[in-house]
């Protein structure tokens, strides 16, 4: 299967559906990797954080070595974790995730929240998570005063150093963006947000196809992934939505894949995460149909601006430290 791809600025051609690992357990990430492959996906979204990205590694490696693809047809992103904003830690981090991927080179590298938090050595801790001391009696996120600028600068050499081939951004919003347009020799060629039905930031969108910035959509089915880590009610499934209902039934699809199908659609990417072999295969399925504009303005109107990933809400929960980054 060909999955269509949005074109960036270089030219360079990202995937349209990729494969998002956060949360895939260490053990299940080395296999799912080939029998994604064999499914027909060549975008695969890691990061430091998620934890398993050795594993990731191993899966890359036993794809490659079987034949199932070549590694230029793959599209690899990976993110630098906050306590790695520093200039003088940002390519060690870069390094450091590319020998666990097994890898020469990222095909995209973003800097996953615009929050810089004070280093914590390899040797310590790997991944570092949000504690800077985990094992203090009261355990809490300390910061760094590191610019944003900074961040970027360095992440702007990994590109001339031949280590990635694009550089980018997760949640940012437009005034970062526009902030950092002032000063950068590299523009960012993707922002990554959250973005589903619940959560539509028509604006922020805008502006970045305005501004020649592919959008990828985490989360792109809402309040799956976060159910189970008490982020998100049962109430709040936008499978259930009558608007996307009655779309899966004039489809003959499922509510997963109008989802999906509504995300690529408004010109997103999107990277849905799963386990299961069935899935991995549904998740692709969503070019041999196209929502009617009623359906999409329909679900677009599902909006509630909720968001289920915000600092602001789960790092004073989670990790004794208020620190919002939206309001």
């Amino acid at each position: 299967m060909t999955v269509p791809s949005s074109t960036l600025a270089n030219g360079d051609r990202l995937p349209a559906v990729g494969l998002g690992f956060w949360k895939v357990p260490k053990p299940v990430a080395a296999s799912l990797v080939p029998a994604a492959v064999r499914a027909g996906y060549r975008h695969f979204d890691c990061a430091c954080d998620y934890g398993n990205e050795a594993e990731v590694g191993e899966g890359l490696r036993a794809a490659l070595d079987a034949g199932l693809c070549q590694r230029e047809d793959l599209w690899i992103t990976s993110k630098l974790w906050n306590t790695y904003h520093a200039k003088e830690h940002v390519r060690p981090a870069l390094e450091r995730t590319l020998a666990d991927l097994r890898l020469d080179y990222l095909d995209l590298y973003l800097v996953h929240f615009p929050i810089a938090q004070r280093f914590v050595p390899f040797e310590k801790r790997y991944p570092p998570g949000w504690f800077f001391d985990s094992d203090a009696e009261s355990p809490r996120m300390e910061f760094a005063r590191v610019s944003l600028a900074e961040t970027w600068f360095a992440m702007e050499e990994l590109v001339a150093a031949g280590l990635v081939k694009n550089i980018g951004v997760c949640n940012y919003g437009t005034a970062m963006l526009r902030d950092l347009f002032t000063s950068c020799r590299i523009r960012p060629a993707v922002l990554q947000v959250e973005l589903h039905p619940y959560l539509t930031q028509e604006k922020l969108l805008r502006f970045c196809q305005t501004e020649g910035i592919a959008v990828t959509a985490f989360s792109p089915l809402g309040a799956e992934s976060y159910r189970s880590i008490g982020m998100a009610s049962a109430d709040e499934s936008i499978f259930k939505e009558p608007a996307v209902q009655t779309a899966a039934r004039a489809h003959g699809k499922t509510p997963a894949q109008v989802l999906l199908r509504w995300g690529v659609q408004r010109g997103t990417v999107v990277v849905p995460k799963t386990e299961l072999p069935e899935r991995l295969v549904e998740n692709l399925a969503l070019f041999d149909f196209s929502l009617t504009a009623e359906e999409m303005a329909a679900i677009r109107h599902l909006n509630r601006n909720r968001r289920f990933n915000d600092p602001g809400d789960f790092a004073e929960t989670a990790f004794n430290t208020f620190c919002p980054i939206y309001e």
